[in-house]
C-alpha cells in the first residue's frame, strides 16, 4: 500500500481509503490482506482485468484528443518479430514517417514466433506484426484478436555469394546433406519445412552445425564462412545485397507463410495508428509472392 502511495503521489490512508471504498460499493473483498504484504483476491483479478482496457481507452481518448489537436505529432507502439523488423517493417517506418515525421513509432523486437502474441492483451502494443506457422483461415483465432493477411511469404534456401554453391545454376537437395547447416530450433516451422523437404525426396535430415532464430547471426555466418539457411523470400529479398548472401536454385515445397497484423478486437484504435496501419497494407502489396516462370 506504501508503494501504491508513493507511485499514485498520495497519502498511504488516501489509498486505503479509496480501496475500502471499492469494497463496500461492490459487496466484496478486493485484497487479501496479510502480515507479508497483500495480493488481490479472485474479485480483484477481475476488477483488475477490466481496468486495463477501461484506463487504456482513456489513454486513446487522449491520444485521440492530441492527434486532432494535432494531426502530425503522436505516438505508435509495435512489436515484431526479428525477420519482420528486417523486411518490411523499416520499409513501412520511411513510407510513414515522409507523411507524419513527427509521430514516434516505438518498435519491440519480440521473440518468434511469438504465437502466444505478448503485449497485445495487455495493451502495451497497438499492434504485432507476425508469422504465422498455418494459413490465416486455418489459424485457431481467440474471440478478443483479429489478424490481417498482409502477404504470404515463402522459404529459400540461401548461401554466402563467396559458397561454392552460389556459382552452380542447379543443385540438388541431396547435395546438401552433409553441408554445414544453420537450422532453426526442432518443431520450429523453419525446422518442420526443411526436415519434409528432404524427406520429400527420400533423404534423411540435414545436421545443424548450429541452431538459431536470428537473421543477423545467421546473415554474418553465411557470409563469411561455409553456412547454408533458409529465410523467407522476404528477407533474401532486401538484405541478400548488404549481407553478401544469395538464393541458391532448389525448389522447395510450396507452402503460405502467411505475414499478419494483429490487433485487439474491440480496442478503439488512435487515428495515428489506423494510419500507419493503412501504410503497411499499401508496403505490404509489394511483398506478395509472384508466381514463378515456369523453367526450360
Amino acid at each position: 500500500m506504501a508503494k501504491a502511495a508513493q507511485q499514485l503521489s498520495v497519502s498511504q490512508p488516501a489509498v486505503s481509503e479509496i480501496i475500502a471504498d471499492l469494497e463496500h460499493a461492490l459487496g466484496v473483498r478486493l485484497l487479501d490482506r496479510h502480515p507479508q504484504g497483500i495480493e488481490p483476491t479472485i474479485y480483484g483479478d477481475a476488477v483488475l482485468k477490466r481496468s486495463t482496457a477501461v484506463f487504456d481507452e482513456l489513454k486513446q481518448s487522449i491520444r485521440d484528443v492530441e492527434f486532432l489537436a494535432d494531426p502530425t505529432t503522436g505516438e505508435i507502439r509495435i512489436g515484431c518479430v526479428e525477420s519482420l523488423s528486417a523486411t518490411i517493417v523499416p520499409q513501412i517506418a520511411l513510407r510513414f514517417s515522409q507523411q507524419y515525421p513527427r509521430v514516434v513509432v516505438s518498435v519491440d523486437d519480440l521473440t518468434a514466433p511469438a504465437i502466444d502474441l505478448p503485449g497485445l492483451r495487455e495493451r502495451k502494443y497497438d499492434c504485432l506484426l507476425v508469422r504465422l506457422v498455418t494459413p490465416l483461415p486455418d489459424y485457431p483465432l481467440a474471440d478478443d484478436l483479429n489478424a490481417e493477411l498482409l502477404f504470404d511469404d515463402r522459404l529459400v534456401v540461401a548461401a554466402g555469394i563467396n559458397s561454392r554453391w552460389a556459382r552452380r545454376r542447379k543443385i540438388e537437395l541431396a547435395e546438401l546433406v552433409d553441408e554445414p547447416w544453420i537450422l532453426a530450433p526442432p518443431g520450429s516451422w523453419h525446422h518442420v519445412c526443411v526436415a519434409e523437404a528432404f524427406r520429400a525426396r527420400g533423404l534423411g535430415s540435414p545436421k545443424a552445425s548450429m541452431i538459431s532464430l536470428s537473421v543477423t547471426l545467421k546473415t554474418q555466418l553465411m557470409a563469411a564462412g561455409p553456412y547454408i539457411s533458409v529465410f523467407g523470400s522476404s528477407v533474401m529479398r532486401l538484405n541478400a545485397h548488404r549481407y553478401n548472401i544469395t538464393v541458391l536454385p532448389i525448389e522447395l515445397p510450396i507452402r503460405p507463410w502467411p505475414v499478419v497484423l494483429m490487433t485487439l478486437n474491440n480496442r478503439t484504435l488512435s487515428p495515428v495508428v489506423e494510419r500507419f496501419i493503412a501504410c503497411a497494407r499499401e508496403v505490404a502489396k509489394s511483398f506478395a509472392v509472384r508466381p514463378q516462370a515456369r523453367r526450360r
